[in-house]
């Protein structure tokens, strides 16, 4: 994967740029002003994300797999360790598929019945390759979301999640809080954000 320099990512005009970013020279960002990243973030080739007027906020330790988007007019934040699998898809607006109203992006909104909603997950966040999250879905801390899911509604804590219709299907380990303060330790920061 070929990624851009930082002095290519400085010239792209994104809201906020943290330390240590690999972002593929093959991704595309649309109103990159209101996009953000924390540190160590990776997005990987043929990503997509285009920020509408929520903006897309992603914070620390985040990779973003092969082929996803994050669309849409409303906000999107991924909080720290989120990890997006390949070809996922999120977004933040969403048309009426009842035939009320037309659907299309080139039409006049008079014409469209678009809905338009924060997406919001929490710390420890994974989403199975193929999965879509639908607007105004909130993931709990440490939620885990299997492949080619269908997230329409939000998502307890800890819990893991699949198929579609989306079913809770057990409890999710919490080892990893332990684990994340040993990592923070041993990069001699306390997490503390």
């Amino acid at each position: 994967m070929g990624t851009l320099s930082p002095e290519s990512i400085e010239k792209i005009g994104f809201a906020s740029v943290g330390k240590n970013l690999c972002i593929s020279d093959r991704a595309s960002f649309y109103n990159p002003s209101r996009i953000s990243f924390g540190n160590n973030v990776r997005i990987d080739d043929f990503c997509v994300l285009s920020a509408g007027i929520g903006g897309i906020n992603i914070g620390s330790y985040i990779h973003i797999g092969v082929f996803s988007s994050l669309i849409g007019a409303g906000k999107i934040t991924l909080r720290d360790f989120c990890n997006i699998s390949s070809r996922v898809s999120v977004y933040s607006s969403n048309d009426d598929y009842s035939g009320f109203a037309m659907t299309s992006p080139v039409l006049p909104s008079r014409y469209t019945s678009v809905t338009h909603a924060d997406v919001f997950m929490n710390k420890h966040v994974i989403i199975g390759s193929g999965s879509v999250i639908l607007p105004g879905v909130t993931l709990g801390e440490g939620a885990a979301i299997g492949a080619l899911s269908l997230v329409k509604s939000d998502c307890n804590a800890f819990r893991i999640y699949g198929g579609n219709p989306l079913r809770e299907i057990k409890m999710r380990k919490r080892n990893l809080l332990d684990l994340e303060k040993a990592f923070y330790l041993e990069q001699g920061d306390t997490g503390r954000r």
